[in-house]
């Protein structure tokens, strides 16, 4: 991979993982990114996950070419990056590691050791010169660890973006950068968007040509668009028209209205409904969908005078990544005590400008004629607007 005349890529590729941090499926890998920046002083970007020692190793002595480095610049401290800090200095004695004050501390819980005597510590603003290229730091804490900094290279105008702008999929894999990217960004970074707002302004002021993430391609054409992306994902906004039904369903009664209302949006001209079965879609893309959409209806059954435990875990992954800006409608079925949309609700109850829909369904156990009326009610309020 070209990133510049004195840029090389020295990352790997992952398709032995399954689950990413236990628990997110990623059917085409991932990629443990790190870089080398050859000038009068070498600089070397983060290392990779324990299981790739070897190969990464041999990356980087090839990129080196005979030479030692003079720095490793470690940006983020989770050990699918930092893993080989400890192999790296025992291999080159004579480098200095690069990095925040935080990340340091985390260091010595990790390796036992803090390089007291071959560390800097650097501070957002700080600079530090390799000969033509220039580095500056920029601190990027809780995007989406304490620790983390990002660093720009002033002369060729690359942004080391750490986890940011990262997405699922290994280098190898042929698949579109947004659908992985968010949800990537909203699984693992979600939680953080004032954060991510922050460092999205410390960036606009930069030139920047290129993006090298930790996960993912290097970005290097069309930079408004995966900038302007990762902006409305911070700042919670609507990506795209379109509502999202997330169900479960024991009996298959509420699965039957979920089916129904789905097809009155579609006749009702809604150009976008997105269906998730919680008890067997993919949860992270379920999450993915109610962040991308302005729309989101709710069916669940009541269910030991609480909600299916699906819907819980679903609408656990909204609240906690700070779920907000959009319209919400509710279905509930109970055969004799429904409480779900009031379960629901309550669980919501923190999620700021949220809108609940006027029309609300309740199911004794299967469709009749009075919960039939709601759902078309339902459907077109859901419509009215689009």
């Amino acid at each position: 991979m070209f990133i510049s005349n004195d840029i090389k890529y020295i990352g790997v590729n992952d398709h032995k993982t399954d689950l990413f941090e236990g628990q997110y499926i990623i059917p085409n890998g991932i990629s443990y990114n790190s870089y080398v920046i050859i000038d009068e002083k070498i600089a070397v970007f983060d290392t990779v996950d324990a299981k790739f020692t070897r190969e990464w190793l041999d990356n980087l002595q090839n990129a080196l070419n005979g030479k030692e480095p003079d720095y490793l610049i470690v940006q983020h401290m989770e050990p699918d990056h930092s893993a080989n800090i400890l192999n790296f200095m025992q291999i080159y004695k004579n480098a200095t590691i690069v990095a925040s004050s935080k990340a340091f501390a985390m260091m010595k819980r990790f390796f036992g050791n803090e390089w007291e005597n071959s560390r800097i510590i650097v501070n957002d603003g700080d600079n530090l010169s390799l000969g033509k290229h220039t580095l500056t730091f920029y601190t990027a804490s809780m995007v989406h660890w304490p620790e983390v900094i990002v660093t720009y290279d002033n002369f060729d105008k690359v942004l080391f973006s750490a986890d940011g702008f990262g997405k699922f999929g290994a280098l190898d894999a042929e698949e579109d950068w947004a659908c992985e990217a968010r949800r990537y960004y909203i699984g693992i970074v979600g939680k953080y968007g004032a954060q991510v707002q922050q460092l999205l302004k410390k960036a606009a002021t930069l030139q920047i040509n290129k993006i090298c993430p930790l996960h993912g391609p290097v970005l290097d054409e069309n930079l408004d668009y995966y900038i302007n992306l990762y902006n409305i994902w911070s700042s919670y906004e609507v990506e795209s028209e379109g509502i999202v039904i997330a169900y479960t369903s024991v009996y298959g009664n509420t699965k039957k209205a979920v089916e129904i209302l789905a097809e009155k949006l579609k006749e009702n001209g809604c150009p976008k409904v997105v269906v998730n079965d919680l008890a067997r879609s993919d949860m992270a893309e379920a999450v993915e969908d109610a962040f991308r959409y302005g729309k989101l209806v709710l069916a669940t059954t009541t269910y030991n005078a609480e909600i299916f435990p699906f819907m819980r875990e679903f609408i656990n992954h909204l609240t906690e990544r700070g779920f907000k800006n959009r319209f919400i409608g509710f279905i509930e079925n109970g055969s004799w005590g429904p409480m779900a949309t009031k379960v629901m609700k309550k669980m919501l109850e923190n999620c700021k400008n949220l809108t609940f829909a006027q029309n609300e369904v309740t199911i004794f156990s299967a469709l009749d004629e009075a919960s039939s009326a709601q759902l078309n009610a339902l459907a077109d309020e859901l419509c009215k607007d689009i």
